[in-house]
């Protein structure tokens, strides 16, 4: 469980994985998901998209050669599981608080 508790920008860059995306498809997504309240900036997304590539939780989609080698990715099962196990983590941090109801 080292790889827990996600950061939010890792949390949300691995939902705008759900279906192939690059890099500023990404940023865009997560800014639209959370109404610009997730602000991710290149470096930090590329960081990430690095470490979530040597921890197999994405994958290279595809490559367009045409343009600057633009690469799409997307989530892997690995990710996929992450990715629940840190949504579970946080339904219970949820259900918790509750006790102060």
């Amino acid at each position: 469980m080292d790889n827990y508790p996600l950061t939010e920008s890792i949390y949300y860059i691995l939902i705008a994985l759900r279906n192939p995306n690059y890099g500023y498809g990404i940023i865009q997504e997560v800014d639209s998901l959370t109404k610009g309240r997730v602000v991710l900036g290149a470096g930090t997304l590329y960081g990430a998209i690095q470490s979530l590539l040597e921890k197999g939780w994405i994958e290279i989609h595809s490559v367009q050669t045409t343009s600057r080698k633009k690469k799409e990715y997307l989530i892997t099962k690995a990710g996929i599981e992450a990715l629940t196990n840190e949504r579970n983590r946080i339904r219970e941090l949820l259900e918790h608080g509750k006790l102060l109801d």
